[in-house]
């Protein structure tokens, strides 16, 4: 396909794969795709030994690496351990998350940190893991949340690797542009995970119209993407190609849990709900249990602000999914992951390279009807 964005990353289809998953990385990047894999919640060290898996298995194709920096964390300027960090946490916090768990039946299992674990998001921490990362053939590098540090756009520069970043409205696109990154994410509200309040169909030519007069840089559109009828529709409104992550979760390959994709195949888009219960910024994710306990309960606490939101919520997820792998029914309405509003078009479990070919198939019938209405 003609677009800046295959020849800026050497791919034959410009459609990107967001996943923690290595399994679903390489597969898309071997179909012709662009794998990326999430590596937020990985340290150095473990982030090489995935990158060497995705090496041997990727075929030689190219695939990218995408961390989270944020602007506005509550502990910014701060470099608390993890530790440290959980000693900020009110005991109100505490004690409601034991009380909605115990309802539900969940024994609450807190894994011991090592002393010197960084606290969740830590930026120090996501450039040690870019700085492996640069020791693997990666072709992109991408950061959600703000405008990528001064130095992480830098070792793009100096390892001529381009530099993306996801944004929720047009004034973030213009600041992005005007720090230097090379691709712009424009990621709708009805994306899985962080998120704005602006529909992807009103983003994606917003944005292109606030960059213009500064510079060009191709814009992948984001957020509900689950098809290559909808990616032809945005690439219609300028986009250069799609950036997608939910989908991937319905494949075999992915991460979830078996419970969360029999609960995706059963969802609604209309469960997919954008609440701060999981990190403390607003996140997409599937309705459950939990989420309605801190957002409706009238003894909720409320969320705590990023990251002292996921010192909490980690553990307790992590125990829900154990619960409800043991049979735990209640259990399994807590069940929740990041997702978004394309849930609702999720019908089955598939491999993520038949997702690849199918997605270039809508395109290809997508694009010949829109050709046909032209037609003589």
């Amino acid at each position: 396909m003609k677009s800046p964005i295959c020849d800026m990353l050497g791919i034959e289809f410009p459609l990107l794969a967001f996943s923690h998953c290595r399994d679903v990385v390489a597969a898309v990047s071997r179909a012709g795709g662009f794998g990326v894999f999430g590596a937020t919640a990985h340290s150095p060290e473990t982030v090489e030994q995935e990158l060497r898996w995705i090496d041997e298995h990727v075929g030689g194709k190219p695939y990218g690496i995408d961390v989270l920096v944020p602007e506005n964390m509550a502990t910014a300027g701060e470099h608390p351990t993890w530790q440290e960090l959980a000693a900020r946490v009110p005991q109100q916090h505490r004690d409601f998350t034991a009380e909605v768990l115990a309802e539900a039946g969940v024994e609450l299992i807190v894994e011991p940190r090592p002393a010197d674990e960084p606290q969740p998001f830590d930026p120090d921490n996501a450039l040690r893991v870019l700085d492996v990362a640069f020791r693997h053939p990666i072709k992109l590098i991408a950061n959600a949340l703000g405008v990528p540090p001064p130095e992480m756009i830098e070792m793009g520069r100096s390892h001529s690797v381009p530099v993306a970043a996801l944004v929720g409205a047009k004034e973030h696109a213009i600041r992005q542009v005007k720090a230097g990154i090379d691709i712009l994410v424009a990621q709708g509200t009805e994306a899985g995970g962080h998120c704005g309040e602006v529909s992807t169909l009103v983003l994606v030519p917003e944005v292109l119209q606030a960059i213009k007069p500064i510079r060009e840089v191709p814009v992948l559109a984001a957020g509900g993407i689950m098809n290559g009828r909808q990616m032809a529709a945005c690439m219609a409104l300028g986009a250069a190609g799609a950036w997608t992550g939910s989908v991937w979760l319905a494949t075999v390959e992915s991460e979830t849990s078996e419970i969360f994709r029999e609960k995706m195949i059963e969802a609604s888009s209309r469960d997919a709900v954008r609440v701060r219960s999981r990190t403390g910024k607003p996140a997409r994710q599937l309705r459950s249990t939990w989420t309605e306990a801190w957002e409706r309960s009238p003894n909720s606490p409320r969320a705590l602000p990023m990251p002292l939101m996921s010192l909490i919520s980690r553990d307790a997820f992590k125990s829900i999914e154990r619960s409800a792998a043991a049979g735990n029914p209640k259990a399994r309405d807590m069940v929740s992951y990041f997702v978004g509003q394309g849930v609702g078009l999720i019908e089955n479990i598939r491999s993520a390279g038949q997702v690849v070919q199918e997605f270039k198939q809508d395109f290809l019938e997508a694009a010949e009807r829109l050709n046909g209405l032209l037609e003589e």
